[in-house]
């Protein structure tokens, strides 16, 4: 039941759901630092396993969890809007410090463990949907219009480009060497090197989190109006919504994100930043379906463990990646191993579920969550039991 009071397994599934494929995307990052340029391209000279492989990460996991990811920020906004209207708290004061708190959390993420943080993103994302929230619903409308406008007119740009750029030998090699700096700092330099690399390249290496804002602010607003059409409700207009996002969600979605097969990299960029978030409605469906018929239980249980527990998860496996590949941990990177960057995904998402599980029944919560919380309501405690 969509209630203020109780919370909704179906987003914790969810939740849990995206940091798996969120590392289901960055494990390859981790694992072949220099080749961050091709995370996004199809190789069709590998041999046919790989080829294989690379092509189900391409169209079912790689910007797919993380656009579903973005979807459940904007879902969290809609229902912490209404607990403050519902307790009487300073709504704009209160989300922009908890945002302000994210983007911190962000930076020293980005500082300390990983060069590709989204939580900066987001933190800025929120701060502007913030003002968004209690609009009328043209205005959100028209928000929706124009941030959806505006990204896909920079991603035909920027495709344009992509595609000139693989055409041009030599520009394509310069753009080579210059991502080969990035193996060889975190295959071979200490931990305290590696930060100084990050903090030297700040601005470069936060191209993508800026990037990607107007389709941030579209998806949280998404999320939102998903949430007040009822698409989360335990009533018959909530499973009737659940199941059209499953059959145009996957509908869509699946051939869209497909395209990626087509050569010369004209759908490169539009499978990550356009077509993805369609087949994350999908599997918003999808997962409901599951959930609604106890199929897989088991498999649902370890993705709401982990989704009570998203942000310390979030870090926590992206700090075990930098363990197994990085230099100053095991320096497995680089490999373009399929098996061993696959198990890894696989064993770091074993240790989530397990770490998650032990949160959850001392805690009730991940401890970055519970320190977010606290940190988030505590200077409005006294306004809150005026």
């Amino acid at each position: 039941m969509q209630t203020n009071s109780s919370r909704i397994r179906l987003l914790d599934i969810l939740r849990g759901f995206a940091i798996i494929g969120t590392l289901g995307t960055n494990i390859w990052l981790f694992a072949d630092p220099g080749a961050s340029l091709f995370i996004l391209t199809l190789d069709e000279t590998t041999n046919r396993l790989d080829y294989w492989v690379h092509l189900f990460f391409s169209i079912f996991i790689n910007g797919k969890l993380l656009g579903l990811l973005t979807i459940m920020f904007g879902i969290g906004l809609e229902m912490k809007y209404r607990k403050a209207l519902r307790d009487d708290l300073p709504w704009k004061k209160m989300y922009l410090w908890t945002m302000l708190l994210l983007f911190l959390d962000g930076l020293l993420h980005y500082i300390l463990v990983f060069e590709y943080d989204i939580l900066m993103s987001y933190a800025i994302t929120g701060m502007i949907v913030a003002f968004l929230v209690g609009c009328r619903e043209k205005v959100m409308k028209r928000w929706m219009a124009s941030a959806a406008s505006i990204h896909i007119l920079g991603l035909t740009v920027m495709t344009m480009a992509w595609v000139w750029m693989f055409q041009e030998e030599e520009i394509l090699s310069e753009i080579i060497q210059e991502f080969s700096v990035s193996e060889i700092i975190y295959t071979s330099s200490s931990y305290l090197e590696q930060v100084h690399f990050r903090l030297s390249n700040f601005i470069s290496m936060r191209f993508e989190a800026i990037a990607i804002i107007f389709m941030n602010i579209f998806l949280y607003l998404v999320g939102i109006r998903l949430y007040r059409s009822g698409a989360f409700s335990d009533d018959e207009r909530g499973r009737a919504k659940r199941k059209k996002l499953l059959v145009w969600g996957l509908g869509l979605g699946i051939p869209l994100n497909a395209l990626i097969m087509i050569p010369g990299q004209i759908f490169d960029l539009f499978t990550r930043y356009l077509f993805a978030p369609v087949l994350s409605l999908g599997y918003i469906g999808l997962l409901a379906f599951l959930s609604e018929r106890n199929w897989v239980s088991w498999l649902l249980a370890r993705f709401e463990v982990i989704g009570k527990c998203a942000l310390s998860c979030y870090v926590l496996q992206n700090l075990l990646a930098s363990i197994i590949f990085y230099s100053w941990g095991f320096g497995l990177a680089p490999s373009t191993n399929v098996y061993l960057i696959v198990g890894a995904w696989i064993f770091i998402t074993v240790v989530m579920m397990l770490v998650a599980h032990i949160f959850v029944k001392t805690m009730g919560t991940g401890p970055l969550e519970w320190i977010w919380r606290k940190l988030s309501y505590a200077p409005f405690k006294k306004i809150s039991t005026k």
